[in-house]
């Protein structure tokens, strides 16, 4: 079982410091949902996938929040579940 720190992040194999969540760029994301690059900012643009992370110019989605929506079954984001 993988242990968490109070602010519920996985911790590191010495049990210190927490281990940093993956940041996907849109060309992993694409790779992952096999789709185009232009498709997943469609996506995102119009609240059917998670939000992504703004930082400065980059554009990253957090992999865990992925990889949920598509074991949820890829629920539009902006309507409450509803596709």
């Amino acid at each position: 079982m993988e242990r968490l720190t109070e602010a519920g992040h996985p911790m590191n194999g010495a049990g210190r410091s927490p281990v940093p969540a993956a940041l996907l760029n849109v060309h992993q994301v694409a790779e992952l949902l096999g789709c185009s690059v232009r498709h997943v900012y469609r996506l995102a643009e119009t609240g059917r996938m998670p939000k992504p992370a703004k930082l400065g110019a980059l554009v990253r989605w957090p992999q865990r929040a992925i990889e949920s929506w598509v074991a949820d079954g890829c629920p539009s984001c902006c309507t409450g579940g509803e596709r």
